[in-house]
């Protein structure tokens, strides 16, 4: 009796999140864009941000290669322009990596390159104000192993005077989905 009864219910539930139409696995998000400013890697005043972790969505200080994984993205200066550091171009061994999503629109920017070979991961890349690059970030611990996050990133201000750049940034706090906006 307690096993039809639990078929019954079963048949309800599976019934009853069908009639929804909505996924019940789907993980709800709202895009949370921000800015943030960082210095060129090569500044020698010390102790500035020059970083980025994403997952976290804070600013790193990086004094030296060795000092400090926890980030995915630098910004760095070279023949009088800017660039993306990924971790690998410092020795530092990282899935973090950058790929150009060859648009000028933030907000178009909808989905990061499946294909790994898209993202830079052991150079440096030139930064082209207004363009938008896809940042998979290195890899995180999460409830089934490990996990990469995937962002965007535009730089709306550079100022090689100040060696300093500012960007605005969103990136999607679901593990391994490269959508850069959320669901309808």
């Amino acid at each position: 009796m307690k096993i039809r009864s639990l078929l019954v219910l079963g048949a309800l539930a599976t019934a009853a999140l069908a009639g929804c139409g909505d996924d019940p696995f789907a993980f709800p998000w709202a895009p949370a864009p921000d800015t943030v400013r960082l210095f060129a890697l090569s500044q020698p005043r010390p102790n500035l941000p020059s970083a980025i972790d994403f997952r976290s969505r804070r600013i790193v200080r990086v004094e030296a290669a060795a000092t400090n994984a926890a980030w995915d993205i630098a910004v760095d200066t070279a023949g009088g322009r800017f660039v993306w550091l990924p971790p690998g171009v410092l020795g530092i061994t990282s899935q973090a990596g950058i790929a150009d999503l060859e648009e000028d629109g933030f907000v178009a920017a909808a989905e990061a390159p499946a294909d790994t070979a898209r993202y830079v991961r052991d150079r440096e890349l030139a930064i082209q104000q207004g363009r938008v690059y896809a940042v998979r970030t290195r890899r995180h611990a999460a409830n089934f192993g490990s996990c990469s996050y995937y962002g965007k990133i535009q730089a709306i201000a550079l100022d090689l005077g100040e060696a300093t750049a500012r960007f605005q940034y969103d990136l999607s706090p679901v593990c391994n989905n490269r959508a850069l906006v959320p669901p309808d």
